[in-house]
């Protein structure tokens, strides 16, 4: 806080990229919380006014989760919130499967005391996250956590294919959570990846990443199923 010419209080401005964050963070949680549906339209007019701010920053904010890949501008529509279907979700656990065994295998040799470290504060900040019941976050941390091995490979397109698919994990993670009805992930539910990434067994490790990416989907496709079913139905 400053003083204005006449000794009067004077409130710092607050810097426009913090502005911006607030509101995507803000948007970013309506979506993985559920307020925002998979495939829905985003009307600018709507949210600046739920927001209480301007359009100019509201678009600043929904550009940034098109690069995030939670929102996807489609020509003559608008901006709509990334779908999620049942192929989307086995199609996600494939890939990720794939993406993340390859990853490993890149930085198997290579994981000295700062990779170690590095993945067990992610880990960390993760299980703060879920310990504060603040779902939205701890979505975002357990992408952090995942994505550590593939920031560690400094492998480009390695690292590109990651983020083209990370909108629609958050997105499934977020179905998952709410067809267990469940606040984040289980709190010990990444203590045996994060322990297979640290010790020496790679096999293990691929068995686990394989089953880690497994548990819950049937229950998920079927959260999935009947929300389409729903849909198509309507009231």
């Amino acid at each position: 806080m400053t003083k204005g010419r006449a000794g009067e209080a004077v409130l710092a401005r607050v810097p426009k990229s913090t502005f911006r964050a607030h509101i995507a963070d803000g948007l970013r949680a309506a979506i993985l919380n559920g307020d925002i549906e998979p495939g829905a339209q985003l009307v600018e007019t709507a949210l600046a006014e739920q927001f209480g701010v301007s359009r100019g920053p509201l678009r600043e904010a929904m550009r940034q989760l098109i690069d995030e890949g939670l929102l996807v501008a489609v020509p003559y529509t608008g901006t709509h919130v990334v779908g999620l279907s049942v192929d989307d979700v086995r199609e996600i656990y494939s890939m990720r499967v794939t993406l993340e065994i390859f990853a490993f295998e890149q930085i198997w040799a290579r994981r000295e005391p700062a990779f170690r470290q590095g993945l067990v504060a992610r880990h960390d900040a993760l299980t703060a996250c879920i310990d504060a019941e603040d779902d939205a976050a701890s979505i975002v941390a357990e992408l952090q956590l995942h994505g550590f091995v593939y920031e560690a490979t400094g492998h480009k397109l390695l690292i590109r294919t990651w983020e083209s698919i990370r909108g629609r994990l958050q997105l499934y993670w977020a179905a998952h959570h709410r067809a267990h009805g469940i606040r984040g992930p289980r709190r010990d539910g990444h203590d045996r990846y994060v322990a297979m990434a640290l010790a020496d067994d790679f096999d293990a490790l691929k068995a686990e990443i394989t089953d880690h990416m497994a548990r819950g989907g049937q229950q998920t496709e079927a959260f999935l199923r009947n929300r389409e079913a729903g849909a198509v139905q309507g009231p």
